[in-house]
């Protein structure tokens, strides 16, 4: 009974900050997107330049539907910019059409997080969606041992399951690194190509800054989870003990 009061003691205040976060993200982009920048370049404009001027002519930007909805395809050779931030001309369209720049120069300079983070995601879709039947699974055989007294899989497929959701808490602890890298290399580069003004390249950052409070918030969320499943464990063995 205490593992589980100690999940929800942590789980509580990760759900909160969470939440907190996904606010701050809304509402900080949106002060932001009402600040034109001097330059008055569109996030269309600030992700062509980007490119242009390192040099990277094989990488499309096109528009997506929705708000914050952007993202890099590397699949696709296109960075799909959206409806928020693709023919805005502010501060805070800049600034995400800049970060998703940030992982295309990633790719191309071989970061090495980012190939790792690329790495685990088919293994970490794969593992997000056996863990829990997996782990369910394993319960269920152990609970059902002393009929299977000389075929304990039960636990060893609960410990499969445990080693594919932790697949999930990598994928995401890999990703902060990546993130916080693709932001310092947007305000870098739209510093030096004159898309910001140094003054405008701090709103940038709180822009970037609360996207980024939205990954440390699901690798918090990712390991309270994870905490739970070895809960379920612990307590299988000590129930087995008695």
């Amino acid at each position: 009974m205490y593992y589980y009061f100690l999940y929800l003691l942590l789980l509580v205040p990760c759900m909160i900050f969470s939440a907190v976060a996904s606010a701050k993200v809304s509402s900080t982009f949106s002060k932001y997107d009402k600040v034109p920048s001097r330059s008055r370049m569109t996030g269309y404009d600030t992700a062509v330049m980007l490119l242009r001027n390192r040099g990277v002519n094989d990488i499309a930007v096109g528009k997506v539907r929705g708000t914050l909805t952007d993202h890099y395809d590397p699949t696709k050779s296109i960075v799909n910019l959206s409806q928020s931030t693709y023919g805005s001309a502010s501060v805070g369209a800049c600034a995400v059409a800049g970060h998703e720049i940030g992982h295309v120069m990633q790719k191309k300079q071989g970061y090495f997080p980012y190939k790792l983070r690329k790495i685990l995601v088919p293994i970490t879709n794969i593992g997000s969606r056996l863990a829990m039947p997996v782990i369910i699974a394993g319960i269920f055989l152990d609970l059902f041992y002393f009929a299977l007294k000389d075929l304990p899989y039960g636990r060893w497929i609960l410990y499969a399951g445990i080693a594919l959701y932790g697949l999930s808490t990598l994928f995401a602890l890999v990703t902060l690194p990546v993130e916080f890298n693709a932001s310092r290399r947007a305000r870098k580069m739209m510093l030096d190509d004159g898309i910001l003004a140094p003054e405008e390249v701090k709103g940038a950052k709180k822009v970037l800054g609360a996207a980024a409070m939205t990954y440390v918030a699901s690798l918090l969320t990712s390991l309270v989870y994870f905490l739970r499943i070895f809960i379920m464990l612990f307590v299988l063995l000590g129930n087995k003990r008695k």
